[in-house]
């Protein structure tokens, strides 16, 4: 038996404008994450292109290092 006093749920404006600015911010957070850990592998690939130019960097040095040690040894 329905009780008459009983009131149907309704939503009230601000109630909506909160759900969707909490979508809003869940979208934007998601979005803020996807974009971070893009950076973090941009930031991984740059460092092993910086290591790669050390490392061969030394290699020049070194290599004209034992050039000029040979062409003294003779």
């Amino acid at each position: 038996m329905a009780d008459p006093l009983r009131y149907e749920r309704f939503d009230c404006a601000p109630g909506l404008r909160l759900a969707a600015h909490e979508r809003v911010s869940a979208v934007q957070h998601e979005h803020l994450c996807r974009q971070l850990d893009r950076l973090e592998e941009m930031m991984e690939r740059l460092e092993k292109r910086l290591w790669l130019a050390v490392y061969g960097v030394v290699a020049v040095i070194l290599a004209q290092a034992v050039q000029s040690l040979v062409a003294a040894a003779p």
